[in-house]
């Protein structure tokens, strides 16, 4: 049972959480954000680069951590924009990487793709996008909703890429990051920096199942109320307002 007497934080996934993959935050998120920093600190955590998550938040004013903590972003309130406090790079061997993801692609049958078959990042990071990445949205969505395609050989995957944590990301890819960053990490990161205790920091997030990028979070000691559907992230978190 959590306690909304002993948060202090509450820091978000965003997609799957508020919002719809990669879409701006619905009318009811934003109100439901609203409320809930009225009383808490806000903080989101993501996967991807702070100033992507600000844009797909139709600029919202919250503090964001990115790139699993790679990255660590604070709003300004009088310029109304992000402060970058922190933005961490990684090395990455491309020509390693490329190596294994075409052994991937022609074992798994993955050979045929829109766009490139690897995403790099500034960070560090990797995305191994199946589908490519120019692949049209709807076919991202379609592919793989239950994620049992990836699944059948995630841990293949994580296996052939000791040097990073492998995540099942967004609708169709596996996304890379360098070790030892994930959401557990940079939260505890964050925690320290602040001064915080980890229970006085709710987590909230809807990947927490094996492979997923809030599973780290999920598995440690932050509290954490589990997101089944984006649209009824409200009654989840409705006990924080009462």
């Amino acid at each position: 049972m959590i306690d909304p007497g002993a948060i202090r934080v509450i820091a978000f996934d965003l997609d799957g959480t508020l919002t719809q993959h990669r879409t701006p935050l619905p009318a009811e998120s934003r109100a439901l954000l609203d409320r809930l920093g009225a009383r808490y600190k806000l903080l989101m955590v993501g996967a991807g680069q702070c100033r992507r998550i600000y844009k797909q938040m139709e600029g919202y004013p919250i503090d964001i951590i990115g790139n699993y903590g790679m990255q660590y972003c604070e709003y300004d309130a009088a310029a109304g924009a992000l402060r970058t406090v922190r933005d961490e790079h990684a090395p990455c061997d491309r020509a390693a990487v490329e190596a294994r993801i075409d052994a991937l692609r022609r074992e798994h049958g993955y050979t045929v793709f829109t766009g490139d078959g690897v995403e790099y990042h500034d960070s560090g990071c990797v995305t191994f996008p199946l589908l490519g990445t120019k692949a049209d949205i709807r076919d991202k969505l379609a592919f793989d909703p239950d994620r049992k395609k990836r699944a059948a050989f995630y841990a293949e995957v994580c296996a052939l890429f000791p040097e990073y944590t492998v995540f099942i990301g967004g609708s169709s890819s596996f996304d890379l990051a360098p070790l030892p960053y994930d959401k557990n990490y940079a939260l505890s990161n964050y925690c320290r920096e602040k001064g915080l205790r980890h229970e006085e920091l709710l987590y909230v997030g809807d990947d927490y199942g094996p492979g997923g990028n809030d599973e780290a979070v999920y598995r440690a000691d932050f509290p954490f109320l589990c997101v089944d559907d984006y649209r009824r992230v409200g009654e989840v978190l409705a006990p924080l307002l009462n």
